[in-house]
């Protein structure tokens, strides 16, 4: 199978005012089909450095597939990168210049186009091109005389996702005839650390070629990839099934679902196979809990809603906290966290309900209660569980990862008394 280095271009990527999505879209899309990649770099608007790493991504692949720096401006240095690395010369491609005028006829601008549109037909000498019916930047593939190739596609996305897909996909399919893709099986884990996890899979790690695993850590979950290299989805499975098996009977119940499941939607259906209904009664997640439920199709056969109880006169008022529990215990506490997931359970007449109490910060801590101190709780027919937490980061942070918390308490309360 063809090896290629990836690499995005454009000094704003370097910056920081643009996130490459491009190069991961072509990495999943190469890996589908069985191409391995080797590395992705970004390099700004300079030639020589954009020639440099071209030269290095030969040395060590078959191939680099570049995006951006094939528009009419002056940063745009794609192409006389690729000419120094390669030691070609560029020429004028003439379909290319009248695909260019046509689509500016089409857009109603009559005379000739400017000298830096006709730039943008200039290409290295003999490369293959890729027609870009979405721009008016070409791509191509210029082939060294040994086989390695380089092949640049436009930044804009749209234009990007297209010719990678109708142009150069099926360009790197005929030439090296391939036959196999990447096939993919992800176990996704939640209340586990990375640590332990890896001590309970490592040998496995290490043992597993075709099919390989990789351990990929995410905000309160950690995903294992069975990544299987075959001819066919049937073939990637039954290589995958075994090693599988033996993940899920090492890694046990933190595993709580697979592929693109997502823990709100693992806990929408074990309440739906138990049969419970659930609320929210939120402080410092602000809805963030609700939100992230109602986001799966069909939640409303379960989810019935949810309280935001930000002050505590509303704690008191909706969701009957007592005020004498407020004034000995404080909002932020054991206490109040139960009496918010018993009041909703009560208020709003469902089965389940998870309750959300914190300090999300900048201010408000005190060396008992530091910021980022979080209280759960979740009441359900099995009986109470709390929960408590101390989340590092800024605001933002500590109140994402506390709904994310909520959710993992409440799936793995549910899970366990369904056990």
């Amino acid at each position: 199978m063809p090896s290629v280095e990836i690499v995005t271009v454009g000094t704003e990527l370097l910056l920081g005012h643009l996130v490459d999505t491009n190069g991961a879209y072509i990495a999943r899309q190469l890996a589908d089909r069985g191409v391995d990649v080797f590395a992705k770099h970004s390099v700004g608007d300079n030639a020589e450095r954009l020639a440099m790493t071209l030269r290095g991504a030969l040395d060590r692949a078959d191939g680099a597939i570049t995006t951006g720096g094939l528009g009419p401006t002056v940063d745009d240095v794609t192409k006389e990168a690729v000419a120094r690395a390669l030691g070609v010369d560029l020429v004028l491609h003439e379909p290319s210049l009248r695909a260019i005028e046509q689509r500016f006829a089409s857009f109603g601008r009559s005379g000739p186009i400017g000298e830096n549109n006709r730039r943008q037909a200039i290409l290295p000498r003999d490369a293959v091109v890729l027609d870009n019916p979405h721009g008016t930047a070409p791509g191509f593939v210029a082939v060294r005389a040994d086989g390695k190739f380089v092949a640049c596609m436009p930044g804009v996305p749209s234009e990007m996702k297209s010719m990678l897909g109708e142009r150069l996909l099926p360009w790197l399919t005929s030439r090296y005839d391939l036959r196999e893709a990447i096939f993919t099986r992800t176990l996704k884990t939640v209340g586990m650390a990375e640590s332990e996890l890896d001590r309970r899979i490592e040998d496995l790690f290490r043992a597993s070629e075709n099919p390989k695993i990789a351990v990929l850590a995410h905000q309160m979950r950690v995903d294992v990839k069975i990544m299987a290299k075959a001819s066919s989805a049937e073939a990637a499975a039954a290589m995958i099934a075994p090693l599988e098996t033996e993940l899920r009977a090492r890694i046990g119940d933190a595993i709580f679902g697979a592929d693109s499941e997502t823990l709100e939607g693992a806990l929408l259906r074990a309440l739906g196979e138990r049969g419970w209904t659930l609320g929210t009664a939120e402080s410092i997640t602000g809805g963030a809990v609700a939100d992230a439920i109602v986001r799966v199709p069909g939640a409303s056969a379960s989810f019935w809603g949810g309280v935001v109880a930000y002050a505590n006169d509303v704690k008191t008022a909706l969701l009957d906290v007592d005020a004498a529990t407020l004034a000995q215990h404080g909002a932020v506490s054991e206490e109040t966290a139960l009496a918010m997931a018993h009041g909703a359970r009560r208020r709003l007449g469902v089965d389940v309900a998870i309750a959300t109490t914190g300090i999300a910060g900048p201010a408000g801590g005190s060396p008992e209660k530091p910021v980022g101190l979080v209280w759960f709780a979740v009441a359900s027919p099995d009986g109470e569980r709390t929960r408590r937490a101390v989340i590092p980061g800024d605001r933002d942070d500590v109140r994402r990862r506390a709904a994310a918390a909520a959710l993992m308490l409440t799936w793995r309360h549910i899970a366990k008394a369904a056990g």
